[in-house]
């Protein structure tokens, strides 16, 4: 990280045959495979005077570690010189083949360390888990939605000069196809913090908020951490990592930090244990070895980065495929309200959603999937985070009628999320299901829990095959089924295609 001069998804149960769920879920990331990296770029350092800074051959060293196991993995890399104090200098960039190169979700991390030690926290724990992230992709043959680019930057520890290049070097269009980018510095701290960019600017304190979309990858993160019971704080868009010309160009942009030269407040150590002394006493120094890792912190971040991409990414569909369908919610439909609906408040709608949270729990995100309209409960903030959420039943609405071809694979895929406090119970639900003549199938799923659960855009698909020639109607529900419960969901970007 940059010194300044002075100072899931889980969709759960009812795989209702014909109709299996296959949603993307991410995958585990081996804390063995990313300390493996770290082990190699602690022995590039060790082998080229301690270090791996920039126009000093470690650095050169590393990034060809990094292109050589990308090359083999199917990417196509691109090594991107610029020149700064008279050295040149190298990013590497990783495109993974396929999805809407319109839509690009990028994900970086600085390679450089300063002159004085090898940067293995900083930024050699980043680099090595958006590595390990990018190297699954290619194992599981994920094939998102959107295309994915990985991105290692040079000179980062001089002013980010290395990311400052390249968004230098974009055109006006390749600039507007990045829409979104996940920067990843410093997560393996041996004291650690568990800080989440403030995209939202729900903290209220020094840059203000990320561009727009930048709040969802901040929840997007967020729902992570939740979902393993690990508390998150903010920490301020300071321009000290390499999201800075990201937000300068209007991308959206989110991550991940531990901390670094500043101290952990008691408060802090009662939230996430460790000492009340500097979250990592190495910064900047020859002391920042393999040794200054917290094992604990890389192996829940390397996971959030995956949860992340998968869920921002897309699920994709299997080989790609012909649209028969698709719903971006940006124009009316005729969606129509259920005829059995039991709910009071908090009804499904086509809408703009509003922001609302509860201490401190994003239930409702001020940002449909894509565009501005969402099918979504209550899309008025109101006056209180219980204002205007699903109460008394059932609330649901059907789109209009789908004549599907009668041949191929049929894939449904869409956006959602399903928020609750820990007053929800498992009787409350997120589901869709496909109504074809008197005879309704859940085809997707989610059920609630007395946990506290931010809203998140994730992704689902299911197949559709069994209803080949048929004309069917999706239907989507939300239930405060229970007890009295603070819930939340939405839907979005519906799609159905042929493959």
């Amino acid at each position: 990280m940059l010194q300044f001069p002075v100072a899931g998804l889980l969709i759960a149960g009812l795989l209702s045959a014909p109709a299996p769920v296959t949603a993307a879920a991410a995958p585990d990331i081996s804390l063995t495979n990313v300390k493996a990296h770290l082990s190699q770029l602690q022995s590039i350092a060790t082998a080229n005077g301690g270090n791996r800074a920039h126009g000093r051959p470690g650095y050169l060293a590393s990034v060809t570690y990094v292109k050589n196991l990308l090359d083999a993995a199917g990417f196509t890399t691109t090594q991107q010189s610029f020149t700064y104090n008279g050295a040149t200098g190298y990013n590497l960039i990783a495109d993974w083949p396929g999805g809407n190169t319109s839509n690009t979700l990028m994900i970086g991390g600085h390679l450089d360390s300063v002159t004085a030690g090898p940067g293995i926290n900083d930024n050699g724990s980043g680099s090595a888990g958006i590595l390990e992230v990018a190297l699954q992709v290619a194992r599981t043959g994920f094939k998102p939605d959107r295309h994915l680019r990985f991105a290692w930057w040079g000179a980062e520890e001089l002013g980010l000069r290395g990311s400052t290049a390249y968004v230098n070097s974009l055109t006006s269009a390749q600039r507007s196809a990045i829409t979104g980018y996940l920067n990843f510095d410093m997560i393996g701290s041996p004291n650690p913090g568990y800080f989440l960019y403030d995209g939202d600017n729900s903290d209220g304190t020094g840059a203000g908020p990320g561009p727009a979309g930048s709040a969802q990858i901040e929840a997007t993160l967020a729902a992570y951490f939740s979902s393993i019971g690990v508390p998150t704080r903010g920490t301020d868009f300071d321009g000290r990592s390499d999201y800075g010309p990201f937000i300068s160009a209007g991308i959206p942009a989110g991550g991940i930090f531990t901390g670094a030269e500043g101290t952990k407040t008691s408060a802090q150590v009662a939230l996430w244990g460790g000492t009340a002394s500097r979250f990592d006493p190495c910064y900047h120094a020859s002391c920042d070895t393999i040794s200054n890792i917290n094992d604990t912190a890389l192996d829940r971040n390397s996971d959030a980065i995956a949860y992340t991409v998968w869920a921002l990414a897309g699920a994709g569909s299997p080989g790609g495929g012909t649209t028969v369908w698709s719903d971006d919610l940006e124009t009316a439909t005729s969606w129509t309200r259920g005829t059995a609906d039991t709910a009071t408040s908090g009804l499904f709608e086509r809408g703009n959603p509003a922001a609302t949270s509860s201490s401190g729990v994003a239930t409702q995100l001020d940002a449909a999937a894509g565009g501005s309209y969402a099918l979504v409960t209550g899309a008025t903030a109101g006056s209180s985070a219980g204002a205007n959420d699903v109460d008394g039943g059932v609330t649901s609405l059907l789109s209009p009628s789908i004549t599907l071809p009668s041949s191929g694979t049929l894939t449904l895929s869409l956006s959602w999320y399903l928020a609750h406090l820990n007053n929800a119970t498992s009787a409350d639900y997120l589901r869709v299901r496909v109504v074809s003549g008197s005879t309704t199938t859940t085809v997707l799923t989610q059920s609630a829990a007395a946990s506290n659960r931010a809203a998140a855009w994730a992704t689902a698909s299911a197949n559709l095959s069994s209803y080949a020639g048929q004309t069917v109607r999706l239907q989507v529900e939300a239930a405060d089924a229970g007890t009295a419960s603070l819930v939340e969901a939405a839907v979005d970007s519906l799609k159905i295609t042929q493959s």
